[in-house]
């Protein structure tokens, strides 16, 4: 495919765009849909290289100048990549403040908080806030109409490889493609023999289960902040989850997946069909591998609903292949927007499924900036909903932590935050050796006392 040029090309919005675009309408004064990270950089040797890095990667990532186009005569905006609007890199020097590291971190709080116009102009910042000597923070932040996690990474990885090509004159690989070689790309694929697949495969899933919940866009209202547990894992669990990995042949963050699951399936209502239990959650898809979407920053990152189902004697091992099996036949068809799957089943306009419980595991290491320490901490990700449990960690499962919400209206507070305990417990009795062979019933059985407690 030629490389299409982003900057003259008026494109349409994209399934994920348009539904972002439909939220907006409803909600425009809120910011639910504002993504920020920020990386904390120590041992900066060269600040000017660090300064041209930045601003090479950002010139380089097409999305984060994105500009909307809403005419009379169109029900749909399309969009357009405008140079003008890329966004200028702020340098901020907080070294004479009483304590820059919070003064920083008031910043980007207030930035994130703020809410992000969709008809106007300019949907990303980034900022370089310098703390020490040989420290600093760089700050982005965007809408995610035009930008998801991955893209995040993306940059900051791209801006890495810049900074070390400058210092040492390692290798920085390619530019990323053009935004619009992107959407030619997705035009591409709703036209191909490959999206007529997926739809079938999808119908037949969708048609085998009892219909998700959906949510009214106009009743969803930002109101009391979410009830929130914090953990991390042990290096037990991190072994555990790799041992079991070689062992089962299903990687690890799809047993995480798995586990998880079922540590909510025994708290929350489960389906029965022919036998088996089954919970209902939903999991966040990549859609990049096999696409220009693989070296491109856009919002890309699917949603869609999996089926956790076991029989109660079946051995855990039995119940992790099987599922296992049917993630990994689900993840060919990933692609597959759940945007399309909702306007197949005739939902209603001002509508989408409610996504929730969501698990969600990002096994993405910080990027590597020559001579640095790096640490990454996400400062805004979207709203969540419902139940939202997320694991991020290094790719080879080591340093994991997790992080779990709930929608206050829905749970009580304080058998949730139970869960800062109870899942590191049930995580680590699952992955001893010895629990593989024992019946799913017993396995769920035991304790039973951090149930979520449900309004």
């Amino acid at each position: 495919m030629s490389q299409a040029d982003s900057r003259r090309a008026l494109m349409p919005l994209t399934l994920p765009q348009l539904d972002f675009w439909e939220e907006f309408t409803f909600h425009p004064d809120e910011p639910i849909a504002t993504v920020a990270h920020c990386l904390d950089l120590d041992g900066v040797s060269d600040g000017h290289a660090l300064v041209a890095a930045i601003i090479q990667t950002i010139t380089e990532s097409d999305a984060l100048c994105v500009r909307f186009h809403v005419e009379a005569d169109r029900e749909m905006p399309l969009q357009s990549c405008d140079p003008q609007l890329r966004p200028a890199l702020q340098q901020i020097d907080l070294r004479s403040a009483a304590d820059p590291l919070q003064e920083a971190r008031s910043r980007m709080e207030t930035d994130v908080a703020a809410p992000l116009d969709l008809r106007g102009d300019g949907l990303a910042a980034t900022w370089l806030l310098r703390v020490g000597e040989r420290r600093y923070l760089w700050y982005i932040r965007a809408h995610h109409i035009v930008l998801d996690g991955y893209g995040f990474t993306l940059i900051e990885q791209r801006c890495g490889q810049l900074y070390s090509q400058r210092l040492v004159g390692s290798d920085p690989g390619p530019a990323f493609h053009p935004f619009a070689s992107f959407i030619a790309e997705e035009k591409a694929y709703r036209a191909s023999r490959r999206h007529e697949s997926d739809r079938a495969y999808w119908r037949s899933e969708f048609a085998a289960h009892a219909p998700l919940p959906i949510l009214h866009r106009g009743d969803k209202q930002a109101g009391e902040a979410p009830h929130e547990v914090h953990g991390t894992l042990s290096a037990d669990v991190s072994a555990g989850l790799r041992g079991l990995s070689q062992k089962t042949d299903i990687g690890w963050p799809d047993l995480l997946v798995l586990l998880s699951g079922l540590h909510l399936s025994r708290r929350l209502p489960r389906q029965r069909i022919e036998g088996r239990e089954v919970l209902a959650f939903w999991l966040p898809f990549m859609s990049r591998w096999g696409s220009l979407a693989a070296h491109t920053p856009a919002m890309v990152v699917n949603i869609l609903p999996f089926h956790l189902s076991f029989a109660p004697q079946e051995s855990l091992e039995d119940v992790l292949r099987e599922n296992g099996a049917t993630l990994r036949s689900q993840r060919r068809h990933g692609r597959y927007r759940i945007e399309q799957i909702a306007m197949d089943n005739g939902m209603p306009a001002g509508s989408r499924y409610f996504f929730s419980p969501l698990i969600n595991v990002l096994p993405f290491s910080a990027p590597s900036f020559h001579g640095c320490t790096v640490t990454r901490e996400i400062m805004g990700s979207g709203q969540g909903e419902g139940i939202d449990l997320t694991f991020r960690g290094e790719d080879d499962g080591s340093g994991l932590s997790f992080a779990m919400s709930a929608d206050p209206a829905m749970f009580a507070r304080e058998p949730f935050e139970r869960h800062g305990e109870a899942l590191p417990a049930f995580l680590a009795r699952a992955l001893v050796p010895e629990a593989l062979a024992r019946p799913i019933a017993e396995l769920l059985a035991e304790p039973r006392e951090d149930a979520l407690g449900l309004v």
